[in-house]
């Protein structure tokens, strides 16, 4: 949180911005209808990193492992994706036309680091950040002054915002929190136990295994997975993750309401919309006193810790394609 009279500062810039510029606060107040918590945004730029990894066929799960021309190619695949989710039409000028005004859209996986073309000069542009290692991202509206630029050296004369002037940015989403993409953060050693197996099945179940109680995008499991059909390998079946983990007292919910009920009810992490969790339960003894609890299968469980035996766990509540994910 930034202290009070910091945050007010921001909140005064941040009017006065909207208030002297119609245009701005047009597209502004058209994004925040589109998207009021960034969730979509948010999910775009997980997709869109994940895309470029392409971890199914390569196995990458780190940025630096791209190529050059990969990484070059990142803006254009938000500014793609980004319209692709929002439906923006075509600008006439710029990228797109947004609430009637044409906006350009620039990213760049360095803050600070958007790479503004000459013609932009005196156009809205789109500012989106998001960095993995952080796990964060910020996305946010600047109308383009050539003073406010540093001077290109590039071949192609693109020009980046001045430090100083960073603070005219008018922010829709400053420094939110990312997907985690966590094989990047993972210790070493659980990555590479994790991925010493040669089958895909047995990486899956050694994933949710040694990583409980945190969030898991479908991304993670598709690299880990390494096969066109990865969610099948967290599926009930044999063999498969849900199976061979319940044995071991494991559940994986997922985001159907009632997986989320589940975890909500235990005090475990819960998973969003595209995300998986899997944590221990132990059945409920006299010694975990007020510890929060969930019946299932006829019987009352809590979240495991290190003290509790392992015993095969319940089934978790089956689901329909109308048990749609809770968004708290």
């Amino acid at each position: 949180m930034l202290p009070l009279d910091v945050s007010a500062t921001i909140n005064i810039q941040s009017q006065a911005l909207l208030d002297n510029d119609p245009e701005l606060a047009a597209v502004y107040e058209h994004l925040l209808r589109l998207d009021p918590a960034g969730e979509r945004f948010s999910t775009v730029l997980r997709d869109t990193i994940d895309q470029l990894l392409n971890g199914e066929v390569t196995g990458r799960y780190d940025w630096k492992s791209l190529f050059k021309t990969e990484k070059t190619h990142a803006g254009t695949l938000v500014e793609i994706n980004l319209q692709r989710e929002f439906a923006f039409d075509d600008g006439t000028d710029m990228d797109y036309k947004i609430a009637g005004v044409d906006v350009d859209c620039k990213y760049s996986q360095q803050f600070g680091g958007w790479m503004v073309p000459p013609e932009a000069v005196g156009h809205l542009c789109l500012l989106v950040w998001a960095d993995d290692y952080q796990s964060r991202w910020s996305a946010g509206l600047l109308r383009i002054k050539d003073e406010w630029l540093n001077r290109g050296n590039n071949r192609d004369m693109k020009l980046t915002v001045r430090a100083e002037h960073r603070s005219k940015i008018l922010w829709l989403f400053h420094q939110a929190p990312l997907t985690e993409n966590v094989l990047l953060h993972l210790s070493k050693s659980t990555r590479d136990a994790i991925l010493s197996f040669p089958s895909g099945q047995k990486r899956v179940n050694e994933l949710f295994r040694r990583v409980q109680n945190r969030r898991i995008g479908r991304g993670v499991v598709r690299t880990v997975a390494q096969q066109s059909d990865y969610m099948a390998r967290v599926r009930e079946a044999k063999g498969r993750a849900r199976t061979v983990l319940r044995e071991e007292g494991i559940l994986i919910p997922g985001h159907y309401s009632s997986h989320q009920f589940v975890a909500r009810a235990v005090g475990a992490t819960v998973p969003r919309p595209g995300e998986l969790v899997s944590f221990r339960v132990a059945e409920a003894r006299p010694h975990h006193g007020d510890r929060p609890r969930v019946e299932l299968d006829g019987r009352i469980w809590v979240l495991a810790d290190d003290n509790d035996p392992r015993q095969a766990a319940p089934c978790l509540p089956r689901h329909t394609e109308n048990d749609t994910a809770d968004r708290a």
